[in-house]
């Protein structure tokens, strides 16, 4: 028997959680649950995290953790529950089957059938952001070797249990080089591990209007952070319902697994919410905890359910469905479908037992690393780059010379147009007079120097090449 933790959430929570565990008792899940309490009520009592400590310990001592949707209060400074789960627990891999259930749900794509895997921990979703200066924020973008290792290692290998055919790669490498262009390296690196299975990698752009206007030719796509989040939701409602979706977020050591819509206050108590979404998300869940014998007799219910025109007030279309239900009558259908399949749509059939494990990450060892220039960034109200150019030269070392002047990202110095907008946010960059290393003594006389010339440096930035390679991105335009 495998204890679990449960949290019964906000809104729409209890009652898609009872008929989920149901559900779940009926087929014969060999699981024990422990509640805890989060969400708004905790919230309220002043908790901004949304949970106590005690309950972490629960969460952290049974490893499993299937929850409910909860409600986070405007305001208040209050912390988004699922972002601090996945990171403190460390759940790195977020899977969001997408499938469209063709003609039982509307849909306008009927063979839809696509995995997102979405990195879980960085990329833009670090929340490390600055105002910089008057007109200037700024939102760091970490992307790590181990973070990409991993979440693309767990697309191929749950690829390959699943029996799926091809994995894609999404980025925006062709503009952000480093970070983008790491996940891009770590996913050919990993790749060429996987011969049996077909890669591929599209520009996030293009990729997505790929996805939304022909999904059936993806069926693994794996991303980071922030472009997942908005792919996996834009593929669940392609299916036809944002509703149906249940989500898994996988870590090295504890599991959250969740449906992927919100608490729906408007309709809580009203014994009219559809609780296929947590459903599937615990359908996920027996299958991780290698009871899948029992998740592939839920899902077979489930399908049959929905095949029989069984629905819930959001999915209900005259002259498709046949009868309309509530949360209860739902779960009491699909109880009475156990051991059933369905005959127009697919039926499941999972590998017994089946797992995704992976490999521990494995450090490499360290580069060559040399301190090659330094990017000072400047808050300076003038709008005339030659002028902030002349000022920085006075500054200037004999071993150390202002290289480049950027705003926003694009170069107006030298040979800036004047046509280009600038902002008070100025990156100047530093670099050897000749060929060679600075020392970071160097920064630090540049920075004294530029303190006495009242030049306002709000950060630097050191310059890095590894192993021989020039490890930062050049200004726009050069």
């Amino acid at each position: 028997m495998t204890k679990i933790t449960i949290a019964k959430g906000d809104g729409i929570g209890p009652e898609i959680m009872d008929a989920t565990l149901d559900i779940l008792m009926a087929a014969g899940a060999d699981i024990e649950t422990e509640e805890i309490e989060v969400g708004e009520k905790v919230y309220l009592s002043g908790n901004t995290s949304g949970i106590a400590k005690a309950s972490w310990d629960i969460i952290r001592r049974n490893k499993i953790f299937l929850k409910a949707p909860i409600t986070t209060p405007q305001g208040g400074g209050y912390k988004s529950l699922n972002v601090s789960t996945r990171k403190f627990l460390g759940l790195f891999a977020n899977i969001r089957p997408c499938k469209s259930l063709h003609p039982f749900v509307a849909t306008k794509h009927p063979n839809m059938d696509v995995v997102i895997v979405r990195e879980n921990e960085e990329d833009l979703y670090a929340g490390i952001e600055h105002q910089q200066t008057d007109e200037v924020v700024q939102c760091l973008k970490l992307i790590s070797r181990p973070g990409c290792e991993k979440i693309i290692r767990y697309a191929f290998e749950y690829a390959r249990q699943q029996g799926r055919k091809k994995v894609t790669c999404f980025t925006k490498d062709n503009i952000m080089k480093q970070t983008d262009g790491l996940f891009h390296k770590v996913f050919n690196e990993i790749a060429a591990e996987y011969p049996d299975i077909e890669n591929e990698h599209w520009i996030i752009d293009i990729g997505a209007a790929m996805l939304a206007d022909t999904p059936e030719v993806f069926d693994v796509v794996v991303t980071a952070n922030l472009y997942g989040d908005v792919l996996s939701d834009v593929a669940a409602q392609l299916t036809g319902s944002v509703g149906l979706g249940g989500s898994a977020n996988i870590g090295e050591e504890c599991s959250m697994f969740e449906a992927i819509h919100g608490s729906a206050p408007k309709i809580a108590g009203q014994n009219i919410a559809n609780p296929s979404g947590l459903l599937q998300a615990a359908v996920m869940m027996l299958h991780h905890i290698g009871q899948t014998e029992v998740a592939e007799t839920i899902q077979n219910a489930w399908l049959k359910t929905i095949e029989d025109g069984v629905h819930t007030a959001d999915v209900f279309k005259e002259g498709v469905s046949k009868v309309k239900v509530g949360t209860r009558g739902f779960a009491q259908a699909v109880i009475s479908n156990l051991g059933q399949k369905p005959a127009a749509l697919k039926a499941a059939s999972f590998e017994k037992n089946a797992r995704v494990n992976l490999p521990k990450y494995q450090r490499r060892s360290p580069a060559r690393k040399e301190l090659v220039g330094v990017d000072m960034f400047v808050h300076w109200n003038g709008f005339d780059p030659d002028e902030l150019a002349s000022i920085l030269q006075k500054i200037e070392k004999p071993n150390v010379k202002l290289n480049m002047i950027t705003n926003r990202g694009i170069k107006v110095f030298p040979e800036g147009f004047k046509e280009t907008f600038c902002t008070d946010h100025w990156r100047c960059r530093f670099k050897p007079s000749e060929e060679g290393l600075i020392s970071k003594n160097d920064i630090i006389e540049l920075l004294s120097k530029a303190d006495s010339n009242g030049i306002d440096v709000i950060k630097t930035e050191n310059l890095y090449a590894f192993d021989g390679t020039p490890a930062f991105s050049l200004g726009q335009g050069q």
